[in-house]
């Protein structure tokens, strides 16, 4: 049950915030309980990653930066607990003040914080680090995430408030998020350049950078004198003395990396590797791991995303056909071995999931806006399409074929062609070589439709580049999901998002409803609110048809070196990296 976040709150400085003000860990807490007090610092950590890099400044639009600045050389504020859905407890900030109106917050720097150069973390450090990220410097992300940040005001040499210009139950939660940055550091070296790359960043974090080879490897290496060693919050975490990403060109070769010892741990996202693939003789002698690990992650939604900036792409009739043309239950038995679950709602996995038809609050939030919706987001309950019986690919594609001519579009000489006599066709951009066996019979069954549908992998630095600038017609993607969605929502959903380079608003969306509903959700005050807001905005999103939806896990797959030793408590809500961030080598 959560309470009224209306209700008057005593302002006091506390250890830790969260959205429903309820904690786990007392003030007093000396470790997280998905930690163990039997790890150990030393060894060498070796991961990979796809693509190259070609940038040190993970908080900028242009290029790309190399696996792992965030999470290894910068700290933020607070930190999230592992194993609550809303909780986030200080780090760089030792008190935490939050206003009984919720208008402010305050901050107390912790007096130990330094930088990885021995120089204080302080309120102006802090200060820079909002004012630039909000700026037009940094990635674009950063200006909507904060939008409802008004300001940052130094209070004196340790503590520093921060001014809301519409209080919503998530901001002091944010605030906490935001990354610390040098201002002496990055007065010296222009924050918005793409830095020489012999030129590390500097930050508060565990590890710095201590080799590079451009495009190749980075290593960084852990602190001796980091500040936090022994802090509640990071006891028992970043143990490794050394850890180096290297990068492949693909996916397929970086398995067989992974087999020949080239590197230590690896995330398996393609169901034919983790069946078929991660076998052999490292795997039968006990060297090499495979194994589930369970998550209680909101999935949100992965789907073949229309780019709806494309004319072909703008009638809905003709996104819904399309969708029909994908034969889920095909692709999962035969290429995936059964081992997903299709995604049937843009919070899968979750109970913000809108099930059955809308009623009560749900309902009262889209009735105002029954005449610019479509029927079925009241008449109908979130149903993908299936070709399981009594239902078939034949009958879903002749569905699809009278809307593609209720959208006027024929088929003349074998292919389908609109009143101007253009032919209907388009590009699948893929990243991974390993998704084209999904992309083939789902091409296939578009051509029964008259469609001219090709797909193509390119370099990942390229795609990424596209993918910045909206330069496709359809891509996969994954519109990823916290447990109490807010702000983040406007980059992937809002109007003045799909017009912003970089956003993850990749469909396109511009629907007066849809901002609407986005608000509802960022300025919800208690868990149902929320909750209703959500179902709504997924109703609102599903019967838009802006993309084909895939599928998703309810575990992480995982794939490592038998010498790590790991915690006898796995966290709730992580990502496998965070989880790899606890375990040690002996």
């Amino acid at each position: 049950m959560f309470f009224c976040l209306f209700a008057p709150l005593q302002a006091l400085a506390a250890h830790g915030i969260s959205i429903d003000g309820k904690l786990k860990y007392p003030a007093d807490f000396t470790r997280f309980d998905y930690t163990s007090d039997k790890a150990r610092k030393g060894g060498s950590l070796v991961l990979h990653d796809l693509g190259s890099f070609d940038k040190m400044n993970p908080f900028t639009l242009k290029g790309s930066a190399p696996f792992g600045l965030e999470m290894f050389v910068f700290e933020t504020l607070a930190v999230a607990s592992l194993d609550e859905p809303f909780a986030e407890y200080g780090l760089v900030a030792s008190d935490i003040d939050l206003a009984s109106d919720r208008t402010s917050v305050t901050f107390t720097i912790d007096s130990r914080a330094r930088f990885s150069d021995g120089t204080p973390v302080t309120p102006e450090d802090v200060k820079f680090s909002f004012d630039i990220l909000k700026s037009d410097k940094a990635h674009p992300f950063y200006q909507i995430y904060l939008q409802d940040i008004a300001e940052a005001r130094i209070l004196d040499d340790r503590r520093i408030q921060f001014l809301f210009s519409r209080p919503n139950r998530e901001l002091h939660m944010i605030v906490a998020q935001l990354p610390v940055l040098s201002k002496a550091y990055y007065t010296r070296h222009p924050f918005d350049s793409l830095d020489d790359m012999r030129t590390p960043p500097l930050g508060s974090g565990p590890y710095v950078v201590a080799a590079v080879k451009p495009g190749k490897s980075i290593t960084y290496k852990r602190n001796p004198d980091y500040w936090a060693a022994d802090h509640p919050v990071r006891r028992g975490m970043f143990n490794f003395d050394t850890i180096t990403i290297k990068y492949f060109k693909d996916q397929i070769v970086s398995v067989e990396a992974f087999k020949a010892g080239e590197f230590d741990f690896m995330v398996v996202n393609i169901a034919k590797q983790w069946v078929r693939d991660l076998k052999g003789r490292r795997f039968d002698n006990g060297e090499l791991v495979k194994k589930r690990f369970p998550h209680k992650n909101n999935a949100g939604m992965q789907g073949f995303v229309f780019n709806t900036r494309r004319p072909l792409f703008q009638d809905p009739l003709v996104r819904q056909a399309l969708g029909l043309a994908f034969d889920f239950e095909w692709t999962n038995r035969t290429l995936f071995f059964n081992q997903y679950t299709r995604s049937n709602s843009y919070f899968s996995n979750s109970d913000l999931a809108a099930t059955g038809l809308p009623r009560g609050r749900e309902l009262k939030l889209l009735e105002p806006y029954r005449d610019q919706l479509p029927p079925e987001v009241f008449t109908t309950p979130l149903t993908p399409p299936s070709t399981s019986p009594p239902n078939s690919l034949r009958g879903n594609l002749r569905q699809a074929r009278r809307l593609l001519m209720q959208a006027g579009w024929r088929v003349k000489d074998g292919l389908l062609q609109n009143r101007a006599g253009q032919p209907f066709q388009f590009e699948i951009l893929l990243i991974s070589p390993s998704f084209e066996r999904v992309m083939a019979p789902y091409v296939k069954n578009l051509h029964k439709l008259g469609i001219k549908a090709t797909y193509r992998t390119i370099d990942p630095a390229l795609y990424t580049d596209r993918i910045k600038n909206f330069d496709f017609d359809m891509v996969v993607n994954v519109f990823g999901q916290s447990q109490s969605p807010g702000n983040e929502q406007r980059d992937y959903w809002y109007s003045t998002s799909a017009t912003r380079k970089g956003s993850r608003n990749l469909a396109g969306v511009r629907s007066p409803v849809v901002d609407a509903l986005v608000d509802e959700i960022v300025y919800a005050w208690t868990r149902e609110e929320l909750t209703a807001a959500c179902r709504a905005l997924d109703r609102v999103l599903w019967y838009g048809y802006y993309v084909v939806p895939n599928w998703y896990l309810a575990s992480h797959r995982l794939a490592y070196s038998a010498r790590f030793h790991q915690p006898e408590t796995l966290p709730l809500y992580y990502n496998p990296y965070q989880l790899l961030m606890t375990w040690w080598i002996e």
